[in-house]
């Protein structure tokens, strides 16, 4: 599945622009520990995350995660658009909770 499957069957919004929608998602990580994502996310996960500062970003980066997604449909600094934007990282957000937005999106994966 790529990201631009993840938008279209899930119905999220693009926050962060300039971004690779071709790429593969294979996973799904949920966590707002950032040491514990760097340790633990894979790469090419969907990670979802409530958190939106700066740090975000650099951790989805160390990770290489396929792309951000924040619940809830919750704001999102404009720094950290910003600075995903500058680095190639991909932010979604949706107005789904993180439990529906784990249950679907695992779905998903496995048609694919």
């Amino acid at each position: 599945m790529t990201i631009n499957d993840l938008i279209n069957k899930l119905n999220m919004e693009i926050v962060s622009n300039k971004v690779n929608l071709d790429k593969s998602v294979a996973g799904v990580y949920v966590c707002d520990l950032l040491s514990w994502v760097m340790s633990n996310a894979n790469e090419n996960d969907l990670w979802i995350t409530v958190l939106t500062n700066i740090n975000v970003v650099a951790v989805a980066m160390l990770t290489d995660v396929a792309c951000v997604v924040i619940p809830e449909s919750i704001e999102i600094e404009s720094e950290t658009i910003t600075k995903a934007e500058n680095e190639g990282v991909t932010i979604l957000r949706s107005d789904m909770s993180a439990y529906e937005i784990c249950i679907r999106a695992h779905e998903l994966l496995r048609e694919f």
